[in-house]
């Protein structure tokens, strides 16, 4: 996780039609994620921005792919949050997993 602009770049690893949809693990700095959605015609992409909106308690609008629409490694950037920010929340969602 990296700061800029007032926003935080944020690498994820996406599994597509992994089941359900989850963040399962952030792993040197590159969180990964399973959605149930293909990856055909950006549905798991959309699913990834719906899930990544609900589980930080941010708005889609504030959620950009930048890098890798159509590959796995996908890098993106989320405005209006700090990595301690962004950290926090993360922990937060592990912990509701894990409990």
């Amino acid at each position: 996780m990296s700061a800029s602009n007032g926003s935080v770049i944020l690498k994820v690893r996406l599994t597509p039609r992994g089941g359900a949809n989850a963040i399962t693990r952030l792993e040197s700095e590159v969180l990964h994620v399973r959605t149930a959605a293909p990856p055909i015609d950006g549905a798991a992409n959309r699913a990834l921005i719906d899930l990544l909106s609900k589980s930080l308690g941010i708005p889609k609008s504030r959620l950009w792919i930048i890098k890798g629409e159509t590959s796995r490694n996908k890098t993106l950037q989320i405005e209006g949050l700090s990595p301690t920010d962004l950290a926090a929340r993360l922990n937060a969602v592990f912990e509701v997993d894990a409990g």
